[in-house]
């Protein structure tokens, strides 16, 4: 199956991944980095019964958007 036939992950989707109108490699190294983050922070939030564990989860993964936005600010800033 291609990238483009599988549907993208609830990470791909939190931090726009097919968002990149520069075709940055750098930015999409970064958004994927971010994703898999993202993607395993999901995968422990729905698999746990423990709504503290849910809470830090939730918690991590906004953290988590908010860092690649600023990291991919860094990599693209233009003096």
């Amino acid at each position: 199956m291609t990238q483009e036939q599988r549907e993208i992950t609830y990470g791909e989707k939190a931090v726009g991944l097919t968002f990149n109108p520069g075709n940055n490699k750098d930015v999409d190294r970064c958004k994927k980095a971010f994703a898999n983050i993202i993607d395993n922070m999901n995968d422990l939030r729905d698999s746990t019964h423990n709504p503290e564990v849910k809470r830090m989860c939730s918690v991590a993964i906004t953290e988590a958007q908010t860092a690649q936005m600023w990291a991919v600010k860094a990599i693209t800033w233009k003096v």
